[in-house]
């Protein structure tokens, strides 16, 4: 495949000639973004659901919400620890192959939930199976993607599709909240298997591992890049890369920040957020679309967050983006009530904006310290990001049960901010010194 051939061949090679081309053709990279981000909404359609199902599984089955939780905490887990072996799995079998079989691991997962009737059911289907599947799916891919096929506005495409999950949990959370209203929590399930299978066409026909698959050279790149041969011993590199970035500083300041992140995030809000305004009294559809409003919000964020992190210091950004969320928290537990009121959208807005805006100056500072593998490493941070998740998620039902309430996960979580904020701020610049260059299998 050649971008030259509406062109003279003596235009073609003039320096004019070659930005005459860019002018008129759209770069591949894009339309591969563009597969990715719908693929991932794909992916986002179960993230939507399990906040919105702790009430009517508890009232079903009876099952306590520290089960229940901890059956979206093994699902939070498995997402983060999945995801660095997904990203080496890429670089073996290539990325359409490992998304496709990830893809109809959700839907099988979501799919078979219908007929469960026993919690051990619950943790198999919303743990393992999705689990797995979620997790690579993790942002781990739009890692690899953006490392692929964008040398240029590299932070920009990661916070489009960091975005992604956000428009997902934007696109379901009204409509599933509407079917568990009004259809019961099941035909929810089925609608999420179905956009999961859904997408797997598009995956394989439209997605490509590597620019060099179509010719091309990657977005911004001054030369043509040959495509890598595949590295064998998948699980063994992701094992080394995790045990040489292990002896780096920047790798457990980034871990420590990331876990803290995913405990504020999909393990606290996501999880919790729904049955604590229920809790006040809020309708299920109105906290449900509250929640929805923080993706509306989200993926303003983060698309500025990637704007921002390829033109400011990342680990600065981190502090800002910690230290607003963390007084966010604090302020939530007043601002319940049975219905919906000024100083709450606020919350929600400015909370939305800073959802994940932390992920494009991490995958930036794991690109700075650990070049190459940065994608692998950025799959062993975000582990840890899945792990502060799983953490809060069982710990946020459990404290319920215990205390009645959810408002002493609400001000430690912000707390746990200003940490994080902190730690942010003792990263140190990246340099050759802490590269990771673990030997092949």
């Amino acid at each position: 495949m050649t971008q030259t051939s509406d062109l003279p061949a003596a235009h073609a090679a003039s320096p004019d000639g070659e930005a005459v081309r860019r002018r008129r053709r759209i770069h591949r990279a894009w339309f591969v973004a563009a597969v990715a981000f719908v693929t991932i909404i794909g992916a986002a359609a179960f993230r939507s659901l399990p906040g919105l199902l702790i009430d009517p599984l508890h009232q079903e089955f009876g099952w306590s919400r520290g089960t229940i939780g901890l059956a979206v905490s093994i699902n939070l887990a498995l997402y983060g620890l999945t995801a660095p072996f997904a990203a080496a799995l890429m670089d073996r079998y290539g990325i359409r192959k490992v998304v496709a079989v990830a893809l109809t691991l959700i839907a099988i997962g979501s799919g078979l939930a219908v007929w469960m009737t026993a919690a051990w059911q619950l943790l198999l289907c919303w743990g393992l199976l999705v689990g797995l599947g979620t997790g690579s799916m993790a942002l781990a891919f739009a890692a690899t993607v953006t490392n692929r096929w964008f040398t240029e506005r590299r932070g920009l495409v990661t916070g489009i599709l960091t975005a992604a999950a956000a428009s997902g949990q934007l696109i379901f959370l009204p409509l599933l909240s509407w079917i568990v209203q009004e259809h019961q929590w099941r035909p929810a399930a089925v609608t999420v298997a179905l956009a999961a299978l859904a997408v797997v066409p598009f995956v394989w026909l439209l997605l490509r591992d590597h620019p060099a698959d179509v010719g091309l050279a990657p977005y911004g790149a001054a030369e043509f890049v040959p495509k890598p041969p595949p590295v064998p011993g998948a699980a063994r590199r992701t094992l080394g890369v995790l045990f040489s970035a292990a002896r780096t500083g920047p790798f457990w300041l980034l871990a420590g920040t990331f876990a803290i992140c995913g405990a504020s995030t999909n393990g606290l809000v996501q999880t919790h957020f729904v049955p604590a305004a229920h809790d006040h009294g809020m309708p299920i559809t109105a906290a449900a679309s509250l929640l929805a409003v923080i993706g509306v919000f989200d993926v303003v964020g983060t698309i500025a967050s990637g704007w921002f992190t390829d033109r400011f210091d990342a680990r600065r950004l981190l502090a800002v983006y910690y230290a607003l969320r963390g007084i966010s928290l604090l302020f939530l537990p007043m601002l319940l009530a049975p219905s919906v009121h000024p100083p709450m959208v606020f919350f929600i807005v400015f909370y939305g904006l800073d959802w994940v805006a932390t992920v494009p100056p991490t995958i930036a500072l794991c690109r700075e310290h650990y070049g190459e593998d940065g994608a692998i490493v950025f799959g062993w941070v975000l582990a840890s990001h899945q792990v502060g998740a799983a953490v809060v998620a069982f710990a946020g039902g459990v404290a319920r049960d215990v205390f009645g309430t959810y408002d002493v996960v609400w001000y430690a979580s912000g707390a746990l901010c200003a940490a994080a904020a902190l730690m942010a701020l003792v990263i140190r610049r990246g340099g050759a010194g802490v590269r990771v260059r673990p030997a092949a299998a």
